[in-house]
This record gives C-alpha cells, sequence and structure tokens, in this order.
C-alpha cells in the first residue's frame, strides 16, 4: 500500500498574507495556492523546475490593477510576481518562485475588431489562433505565424516579442502593436503607443511613474544613440525585450512599446493590447524540396530566399524521420515522397503568396524553373502544394516539429537551451556546419529545424539532465554557442526570449546594460516584476544558466526504469500542444472546457511525475507496490482502506490532488493519439487509480460501472424486469446514489439466436474457400444489447457482399475495467479474451468490431497481454471487401451524409475517417467528415453525477453548434456508441451509425434492381 504524501504548502508568510490582503479588497480572480496548482506551475517548456508560491487568475483589468497596488504597499515589498501566458516558453522566463499571473483563464475575450482600420483590441489572455479564428469572416488575420499559435497568448507573444515562420514578410509582434494597455507596479493604468515630440514633452513632465519612465528612456534614447546603434545588431531578429534600437522610430514618433514589447513580464503587466492587422493572402501554395543532406538544404537556402519566396523553412534528417512515424504523417506523405536514389535527409518548405492565382501560377512558374534549370549538388527533387487543407497540413507537421523531438526512446532527449540563435542568413551554413562539430565533438545526436530566410535555426541537442555529466555539457555547450554566435554577428536569443540565458545579457550589451538597469529602475523601483530576467539591480547579480533547479534534478531520484514505466509522463516536455484552445480539435477536451492547466495532459503529467518523485523519497517504488497489492487478500486490505479513508490524517495526502485531476479525464486517449511526445493519460491514470484506490475506498459507482459489462448478458435475459426497475423513480434514485444518471433501457433481445457463432467446432468445418467468404464481428457488449441495430446493419452488409457473418462467442473487453484502474481484473479478462480472439484469427478469417473506442482498445490496452489477432474497424474491412459491389447506381437529388467520428478513432487511428470517406465513394453515396471535438460523454464518463455538468459544456460547445449548422438536406451519423447517446440524450435526436446508412443504400439499391429486372 502507498504511503500517504504530504502536501507541502509551505509559502512565506509575505505570500500568503499577500494573497488574504487581495481576497479583503475584492479581487474577483481564482486563486490558486495548492500544491497541484504550484506544481503544473513549476514547469514550462524549458529544462527548468522552480515552484511558484500560488497562481493568481485575474478576471479583468480591475483584478491586475489590485496586484500591483497590493505590491506597492510596504508590507509586501518582498513579495514578486511573474506574469505567465501560455507557458510554451522554451527558456523559463515565467518560472519564479513568486507568485504566477496568468492571465489566459479569464481574460481571454476579443473587446473590437475594426475591419476598416484594420486593428483588433483583445485582453491578454487570448490566443493567437483564436484571434485569427474570429478575424477570419472579415479577410484579416494577425501575423506572424507560430509553431504554437493554437496556445500561444498575445499577452505571451508580446512578452516575448514572438515571431515565427514567416517573419522576413511580417516580421515581430512588435511590428504589429498598435498600443498595450499596461499596469505598472504602483497601480497606473496606462495605454501606451507612439507619441509625437509634444505628446513626449508632456508625458515627461509627469510627477509620476510614468514621468519617470518617459524622462529615463528619452535620456537614453539621445544620449547613448551611437552605443545603441553599435551594439544592437542589424538582423530580421534584430533582438528581443528592451529593444532601444526602435524606441525613436523612422517617422519621428517615440515608441514606448519598442521597448515593452519582449520585456518578459519584467517591467510591466500587459492586460489589453490593439493590433494591426494583415489581409489574409488570396492565394498560396508550397514548394517542397528535397535533398540528400540537411547541409545542402542549407546551402540552397540562399538561392531559394533570392527568389523573393514569402518564407523558406528547414527540417533536418532527425526531425523528418520523427515527423514520419507521427500520427500527422499519412495526410502528406504524398508531398515527401523517397526518391530514386532514396528517402530524403533534409527538406526546405517555400511559400509563395499571391494575390489573384494568375499571379501565384506565374510565381510558381519561376521558383520551379529555378530549381529545374539550376544544377545543385545534394537537391533530390520537388512537390508542389496546393489548397489550404493540403497546406495547413504541411504547416501543421512543421509546427510539430519542436514536439516530435521529444518523442524518442530512451533518457536521453533533445532539450532546448542553445535553441533559438540568429546569424546573418548568409553565415547560416557556415555557422551551422560548426555548430554541429560543437555538437559531434561532445558525442551529442540532435534535431534541427527553422527559419532558414531569417538566419534561425533551431537546435536540440539530445542529454540526459538526471546524469550530472550532462547537466556539465549544458553549461559547456552554452558558452561555446555563445561565442559562436558572436564570430558570425548573430545573437543567442533570435526568437525565444531570454528568460534564464539573461546571465549573458550584460556581456551582450556591455556599457549599455547599465542603460538597462535604470529602465528596468525606473518601472520596477523594487524589482518585484518577474526578477532575474534580463536585467537585474546593480546590487542583486542575474542568476547563473546551472543556478536554477533543473528538471533532471527533480527526476535523478527516479531513475530510468521507473521514468519509463508511465507512459511518457515524466518525459513530457512541456510543449503544451494540449493547451489547444479549438472547441473542434481533439486536444483535451477537459482542460478546452476549465481553462484550468492542470486539467490538461501535460497538468496530469506534472503532478503524476511529482507524485512518483514523492513516493521515490519515501523509498517506494510504485511497481512493487502494485503487486504487493494484488497479492494482499480483500478482507485485510479492504479494513485498512476503510480506515485510510475515515482517518482524518489523511486528509492532508497530495495523492487526493492528484486523483482530483485524473477524475476530470475523459480517457478519450486525444492526448496519446496528438501529444508529440506521446503522453498517454489514460495509461497512467489507470496505473494511478490501482495504487490511489489501494489505499483508499472506491466511490460506490466504480464496482457498478465495472459489473456493467459481464452482467449485461444476464440483463438481457431478464430484459423486462431490468427496464422496469432502470425506468423507474426507485431505480433511477438508486442509480444517483451510486454517482450515476442512469442505466439506458435495453431494446429487443440480441441477435445471438439468428447468427452462427463462431465457436471453435463451427470454424473447423469451414473449408479454406469458405474461410475467404466469412467475416466474424466481435461486438462488444454496449453496442450488441443497447445498440443491436449497428450490430444488425452490420451482419446485413456482410451478407449483401456475399459473405457469410458469424459472431464472436461472448466476449469482455474490459475497456471500464481498465479506465477505472482495476487493472488485476483487466488483465485477467484480456488474456481470456485475447486468447479466444488469436484463436478466431488463426482461422485467417477477418475480425471486425463495431464501436471503435472498444474495437481500439484490442490495440492498445491489450498490448500488455500481447494479442496477435487484429480486430478491424468496420471502415477498414469495408474498404477491403467493398470491391465485391457493382458499381453504383445514380440516385437522384441524394442527401449528404456528414460523419462525427469518434475522437479516440480520429486520434489513434488517422487513416479512420478518410476510409469512410473511401467506402461512400464506391457506393455512390455523398460524404463529408465534420471536424468536432468531444461529444463529452466518453464512454460511461457522461453518466456519472459529478461529470455531467461538464459533459454538456463539453457537447454545447462543439457537437451542438455542428448540428445547429447542418442543412435540412444533410444527415448527420456518429460512429461512436456513446457519441450517439450523448446526442439522444442532450438533442433528442437519433442518429444512425454509418453502417445503418450503408445497409439502406445496398437495400434500396437492391430494390431498384430488381424492379429493374422484373420490368
Amino acid at each position: 500500500m502507498i504511503p500517504r504524501l504530504d502536501t507541502d504548502r509551505s509559502v512565506s508568510t509575505a505570500n500568503s498574507d499577500f494573497f488574504r490582503h487581495l481576497a479583503s479588497i475584492g479581487f474577483e480572480g481564482d486563486t490558486g495556492t495548492g500544491a497541484s496548482e504550484r506544481t503544473v506551475y513549476s514547469t514550462d517548456n524549458s529544462i527548468y523546475q522552480v515552484a511558484p508560491a500560488g497562481v493568481l487568475f485575474p478576471k479583468n483589468i480591475d483584478d491586475l490593477k489590485r496586484i500591483a497596488k497590493a505590491l506597492a504597499k510596504p508590507e509586501f515589498s518582498t513579495v514578486t510576481i511573474a506574469p505567465r501566458g501560455g507557458g510554451t516558453g522554451t527558456n523559463g522566463q515565467s518560472l519564479t518562485d513568486g507568485i504566477v499571473v496568468d492571465c489566459s483563464r479569464h481574460m481571454n475575450r476579443i473587446i473590437e475588431i475594426d475591419p476598416v482600420r484594420r486593428t483588433a483590441r483583445v485582453e491578454a489572455g487570448i490566443v493567437k489562433d483564436q484571434l485569427n479564428k474570429a478575424l477570419e469572416p472579415y479577410g484579416l488575420f494577425f501575423a506572424p505565424e507560430l509553431s504554437t499559435s493554437n496556445r500561444a497568448t498575445i499577452g505571451g507573444m508580446i512578452a516575448t516579442d514572438a515571431c515565427g515562420q514567416g517573419s522576413c514578410l511580417y516580421g515581430k509582434t512588435s511590428n504589429h502593436v498598435r498600443a498595450l494597455r499596461v499596469v505598472l507596479t504602483d497601480g497606473t493604468d496606462f495605454l501606451s503607443r507612439p507619441v509625437r515630440e509634444e505628446e513626449l514633452r508632456a508625458l515627461q513632465a509627469r510627477r509620476d511613474r510614468v514621468g519617470d519612465i518617459h524622462r529615463t528612456l528619452a535620456r537614453i534614447a539621445t544620449d547613448n544613440r551611437e552605443q545603441i546603434e553599435a551594439v544592437f545588431p542589424k538582423l530580421n531578429r534584430f533582438m528581443t525585450g528592451y529593444d532601444l534600437a526602435h524606441l525613436q522610430r523612422g517617422d519621428g514618433l517615440f515608441d514606448l512599446n519598442a521597448v515593452l514589447c519582449g520585456s518578459e513580464g519584467t517591467l510591466a503587466m500587459i492586460a489589453e493590447a490593439e493590433l494591426a492587422l494583415l489581409p489574409i493572402p488570396a492565394c498560396a501554395a508550397l514548394i517542397t524540396i528535397r535533398y540528400d543532406n540537411f547541409n545542402a538544404a542549407l546551402e540552397d537556402a540562399r538561392t531559394l530566399v533570392a527568389l523573393n519566396v514569402a518564407s523558406v523553412e528547414t527540417i533536418d534528417e532527425t526531425v523528418l524521420q520523427l515527423a514520419k512515424g507521427d500520427n500527422a504523417w499519412p495526410r502528406i506523405a504524398a508531398f515527401f515522397p523517397d526518391d530514386a536514389d532514396g528517402p530524403a535527409n533534409g527538406i526546405n518548405i517555400v511559400e509563395v503568396l499571391a494575390d489573384t492565382a494568375g499571379d501565384l501560377a506565374e510565381k510558381l512558374a519561376v521558383v520551379s524553373a529555378a530549381l529545374q534549370g539550376t544544377l545543385f549538388a545534394g537537391r533530390k527533387g520537388f512537390s508542389t502544394v496546393h489548397g489550404k487543407a493540403d497546406i495547413d497540413a504541411v504547416w501543421t507537421m512543421r509546427k510539430r516539429a519542436v514536439g516530435l523531438l521529444g518523442n524518442v526512446d530512451g533518457p536521453i532527449r533533445p532539450v532546448p537551451f542553445v535553441e533559438d540563435t540568429a546569424v546573418p542568413p548568409g553565415h547560416l551554413a557556415a555557422y551551422i556546419r560548426e555548430f554541429r562539430a560543437l555538437l559531434d565533438g561532445e558525442g551529442l545526436t540532435y534535431g534541427m529545424f527553422g527559419h532558414v530566410d531569417a538566419g534561425v535555426l533551431h537546435v536540440r541537442p539530445a542529454l540526459d539532465l538526471t546524469r550530472a555529466d550532462h547537466a556539465a555539457l549544458m553549461r559547456r555547450i552554452s558558452d561555446a554557442v555563445v561565442a559562436l554566435t558572436q564570430k558570425y554577428g548573430g545573437v543567442l536569443w533570435g526568437e525565444h526570449g531570454k528568460g534564464v540565458r539573461s546571465e549573458y545579457v550584460p556581456s551582450f550589451f556591455g556599457p549599455l546594460y547599465p542603460r538597462l538597469q535604470e529602465i528596468k529602475q525606473a518601472f520596477d523601483p523594487l524589482n518585484q516584476l518577474n526578477p532575474g530576467k534580463i536585467v537585474a539591480p546593480v546590487s542583486s547579480p542575474l542568476p547563473k544558466i546551472d543556478d536554477i533547479p533543473l528538471r533532471g534534478s527533480f527526476d535523478r531520484i527516479l531513475g530510468t526504469d521507473i521514468r519509463a514505466a508511465f507512459d511518457n509522463a515524466a518525459y513530457c516536455n512541456g510543449n503544451g500542444a494540449c493547451f489547444d484552445f479549438d472547441a473542434d480539435g481533439l486536444m483535451c477536451p477537459s482542460y478546452k472546457a476549465t481553462r484550468d492547466r492542470r486539467f490538461s495532459p501535460k497538468g496530469r503529467a506534472s503532478l503524476m511525475r511529482e507524485w512518483l518523485r514523492r513516493l521515490a523519497e519515501k523509498g517506494v517504488d510504485p511497481r512493487r507496490e502494485a503487486e504487493r497489492l494484488r497479492r494482499t487478500s480483500t478482507v485485510p486490505g479492504f479494513v485498512r482502506r476503510v480506515w485510510n479513508s475515515l482517518n482524518p490524517a489523511n486528509r492532508d495526502d497530495f495523492s487526493h490532488e492528484v486523483r482530483a485531476a485524473m477524475d476530470t479525464c475523459l480517457a478519450c486517449k486525444a492526448c496519446a493519439g496528438q501529444c508529440p511526445v506521446k503522453v498517454s493519460v489514460p495509461a497512467f491514470r489507470s496505473k494511478f487509480l490501482e495504487l490511489y484506490y489501494g489505499r483508499y475506498l472506491r466511490p460506490l459507482k466504480d464496482p457498478v460501472v465495472a459489473a456493467i459489462e459481464p452482467l449485461l448478458p444476464l440483463m438481457a435475459r431478464t430484459r423486462a424486469l431490468y427496464n422496469l426497475v432502470v425506468g423507474s423513480r426507485i431505480g433511477q434514485a438508486a442509480m444517483r446514489f451510486t454517482g450515476l444518471t442512469a442505466l439506458p433501457a435495453l431494446p429487443a433481445p440480441s441477435l445471438r439466436r439468428s447468427v452462427a457463432i463462431a465457436t471453435p467446432q463451427a470454424l473447423a468445418s469451414l473449408s479454406g474457400q469458405e474461410r475467404d467468404k466469412a467475416v466474424i464481428f466481435v461486438p462488444d457488449a454496449f453496442t450488441e444489447h443497447f445498440d443491436p441495430q449497428v450490430l444488425s446493419a452490420a451482419i446485413d452488409i456482410a451478407v449483401s457482399l456475399g459473405l457469410r457473418p458469424f459472431l464472436a462467442p461472448p466476449l469482455s473487453n474490459g475497456k471500464a475495467l481498465h479506465v477505472l484502474g482495476y487493472l488485476r481484473a483487466f488483465e485477467r479478462v484480456a488474456d481470456r479474451t485475447a486468447r479466444q480472439l488469436d484463436r478466431m484469427a488463426d482461422t485467417g478469417i477477418a475480425l471486425v468490431g463495431i464501436d471503435p473506442s472498444m474495437t481500439l482498445a484490442y490495440r492498445s490496452e491489450y498490448a500488455a497481454v500481447r494479442l496477435c489477432a487484429r480486430v478491424l474497424l468496420p471502415q477498414e474491412w469495408l474498404a477491403h471487401v467493398i470491391d465485391r459491389l457493382p458499381a453504383p447506381a445514380p440516385v437522384r437529388d441524394p442527401p449528404l451524409y456528414r460523419l462525427m467520428a469518434h475522437c479516440t478513432e480520429r486520434s489513434t487511428a488517422p487513416a479512420a475517417v478518410s476510409q469512410w470517406g473511401t467506402v461512400f465513394a464506391k457506393l455512390g453515396i455523398a460524404f463529408s467528415a465534420v471536424d468536432v471535438g468531444c461529444c463529452g460523454m466518453a464512454g460511461m464518463f457522461g453518466h456519472e453525477v459529478q461529470n455531467r455538468p461538464l459533459s454538456e459544456k463539453l457537447y454545447a460547445t462543439s457537437w451542438q453548434p455542428a448540428f445547429a449548422s447542418a442543412g435540412t438536406e444533410e444527415v448527420i451519423m456518429a460512429t461512436g456508441y456513446s457519441c450517439r447517446s450523448q446526442v439522444k440524450l442532450m438533442s433528442q435526436r437519433h442518429i444512425p451509425h454509418p453502417l445503418q446508412v450503408i445497409r439502406t443504400h445496398l437495400q434500396a439499391q437492391a430494390a431498384a434492381i430488381g424492379e429493374t429486372r422484373h420490368v
């Protein structure tokens, strides 16, 4: 049995008093001081880990002013804060031992869109793609393009002066900022915008913090003009933060925003921003170019940039190979074919934009002619990508590059710390040759990708920072790379900000560094805003890169074996792909509905990792504890669980906070399929729950849910009595008492009386030819008993195809057992079922499941029992056998059938939806897929009383709008039994499974053929 893990609530008196003071003055937002919040906010996408004193989630700008005014009180002079955006920074910019201020939960509104002036006014917490989705109807968008655009907040982009793909065309975030509404540390609410000389003089005359700031900056801009000119590099990625070079603009305006953009929360809190917008390019195309080696791709970039294309992105052989193993690859594989002499070992992606289709064709012709007419060593071939969907798919792969680098086996993994250097593009190839020689000399592997048109390349050396020798390498490599960038006239901080790397700021700025200190002093006299980043007061030097605790130092106690045993939880690199804002996206439903980062894969992985670390500190190996738990006799174990559950001393157990985060997981497996690092929350959650409920009592709902599948055959035999009970008030009250909303009624008896059962004897009697024309359906108990018409449709389709259908003997799938953490029981069920499936598969007859979630469990959860049989999804089977049908007859005014696929199916079987499209096309049925998020039911999740509000919210944000926008001539289908149940419950609609639509179509075709023959 696992021990109780004390919750660490050690927060300084000043910080505790600060939280209480905010509550007393009417702070409207949320406050998080628990161990779970502090754990989740102790990491970002960097290699560092620093636990904050707590987290504040302001609701509006008044809350920001309350925070600032509280900071200005003498008793809170030692309290520090750090604003945080999407939390995807690679350099620890928002990590702090002070208080985190996170605007993303509540301050995420679009205040105004002005399509005439091409501006938008937004709150700091809105996500870039969320804004662009709202701008799309106006034909406008906000640049630049980031790889993290689906979770990067505008406030975070401003704080790091973010840029990305296409920066040579679109510049940096600061190029598109018209005005910033900021809150200073004395509580001043100030609107910063470029001002003329007379306005500047008026601001300098003010006798407050705003006046101090403008007097200081104006003096520095005048007195240090020559030093500024000498120090700031002439690069596209010129500098992030305290940008004195652009303080005095070419048009004569004085722009304070040049200093605020990129200041990483060290000068002010950003509340709102007015942004300049651009027209969405009317026409676009990509050219994907393949190379023998990565150096050739870099050398060729100069030729490509000279062709005046919009952008040039590059990917090395390491990232390319990782991309080929990702779920997104099948969608774009055709654009990166293998050449006659083998696959590419590096690629360039060239973007071409134009206002008209004719202009685009001309530009593409110029680039294509240059590629075909120029002999260049190492260039293999190229492909052209047209159409928004295909272009977006290629860019999605490129955006996933940073996350994909974490998707490797073993403890040595690419990590960020020298990953965004920038040099003049003409020097890039030579610079990278030396960079690679440096890493090769240390015996390291690495991945590279980036923006070669801007001279920026992202480089992640592979290290295991739990090892002291590898931790020491970080210092040696960093110092060498700093020297290398200086040699080639570049900067260490080309894109991702300074953060912990601020150690190198004083030497880089030289005589200008004291001026930066003066700026910091003017804005933040007590050094309360994100201290230790970019600039430090004279009295306290900046921390060094190896002074900040590394994640690896915390993981060292775990060892490699435990890290490997919990489904990549310990290897989550914080890239934040799970923070996707899009309600119609797959990632992560519970985070989208709550905006609580604890309820995301990253949050749950962080908590699991911390839970494992705390167990290790007590000398507990959770794997051994699981084995002991399985050997524990029932009665003594139950008695101990009762005592632990009732004992007040156990209320303060960190395990409870971990369980609370796990309870909101829908087990949809979007993380397992969509996370670049393949963090699988359902997998490690089951292991956690097994151990947690080895110490504490389970809720009543758990044994009820676990018993439903094996009891369904018995329930079916007593159907009338069962329906009477579940339909009665007493039965419904009993269900709610156990924690379940209700159980559905059972329809007419199952089909097992009328369909041959695939017993060993029945299958052994078949000839080889008969086996070729047979199919075995492996229905899950829920579809078979609660929605038998779907199984009936599958059987009828098989008959229409000239096949002989069989039903597998009654089998328990056990998925519910796995979800709830009954792993010992699950393994017994899975082992028994796997043996039966393998025996049937040995006959060579296809095995076909019905429900996608249950069927795909045979490929994931059953991996532990080494199932050899492959149980096909219905569309996988149909795609192979549909050619048995003749060409379809034309149908007059056919309806459009739109598919809402199960989220597990879309996540973990990427070809699943397109296979349905193939089948429907063969049948001549108009078909399209609807991109929707999770319906909110997710098996039994939406039937649990505690989850019902979250379930309904998820349905309302994605599925309900999809139904509302469907035309009257459209028929919506759903593959998931739970999805169809949710639709019936929420919208009072019965929607068909695709198999039912196909059966109806085949019956109509057969009837039409019969009538023709009769005539």
